[in-house]
């Protein structure tokens, strides 16, 4: 019984529980209010959206523009830092997030404890790439806090290039479209291409093609294996019974908080 315990405790540690933009379920996406509540609520990784302004900085946003998040409309690509700065984007989500700023990455990194993981996907072209090895090399994190993620593969073989030591995932949308699920792309070729270009991984959708059989297959390739955007907590046991390594979910705390009752 104690063998199995603590084998039971050593599965948990492998299961990692990945906050989508933050806490966004609760507070305003790729925020500084969204990603700490993240780390008060114990959770392991908070993954962040990254883009390049006019003024060459790092700013952490999901979409191309500030229209979604604010109805003010700043191309990010066209828009230097102190401008962004000016846009309120959490009085959209709460009037008692009102006042809430478009963070940079070097903010967001400074909020990183120890021992816990940022998860950075890259948005823009890979002309952001020299700024964030910049970024990050002032800050104090180890290098297995800070793994990056992209669909674009070249932007991925470059990341590699540039930060080979830190850890890379490659995302693939699946069966997320419903053209792909008629006409559905390979699993095969996207294992081969990702162990071809030295990727540590893959960050799939987790839809009805991520099954026993995929989640098999990217193991025996000797990948790990993250998924998006579960925010259900059985579908986050399923598949971590698969085998899935981490899941990616807006509701990170309460999705914590219930994997650890099931596993009580």
């Amino acid at each position: 019984m104690k063998y199995d315990f603590i084998n039971q405790l050593e599965e948990m540690k492998k299961q990692l529980i990945i906050a989508h933009r933050g806490e966004s379920f609760i507070a305003p996406e790729n925020t500084l209010s969204s990603i700490n509540l993240a780390w008060e609520n114990g959770v392991e990784a908070v993954e962040i959206d990254v883009r390049l302004s006019k003024d060459n900085q790092i700013v952490v946003i999901h979409d191309s523009n500030t229209w979604r998040v604010s109805r003010k409309f700043k191309w990010i690509s066209n828009t230097e830092l102190k401008e962004l700065k000016r846009i309120d984007i959490g009085k959209r989500k709460n009037s008692k997030f009102k006042g809430e700023k478009i963070p940079t990455l070097h903010e967001v990194l400074s909020t990183v404890p120890k021992g816990r993981k940022i998860i950075i996907e890259i948005k823009s072209s890979r002309k952001i790439i020299p700024y964030l090895k910049a970024v990050i090399s002032t800050s104090t994190l180890q290098t297995d806090q800070v793994e990056f993620i992209s669909f674009n593969l070249k932007t991925l073989i470059e990341v590699r290039k540039q930060l080979s030591q830190y850890s890379i995932f490659r995302i693939r949308e699946l069966d997320y479209y419903w053209i792909r699920k008629i006409f559905r792309p390979s699993i095969n070729r996207i294992i081969s291409k990702t162990v071809k270009y030295n990727l540590n991984g893959l960050d799939l959708w987790a839809g009805q093609m991520l099954n026993e059989d995929v989640v098999m297959k990217i193991k025996s390739a000797d990948l790990k294996l993250y998924t998006w955007t579960i925010n259900k907590s059985s579908k986050a046991k399923s598949l971590f019974d698969m085998g899935v390594d981490g899941i990616t979910t807006d509701r990170a705390g309460w999705i914590k908080d219930q994997l650890e009752s099931y596993n009580k």
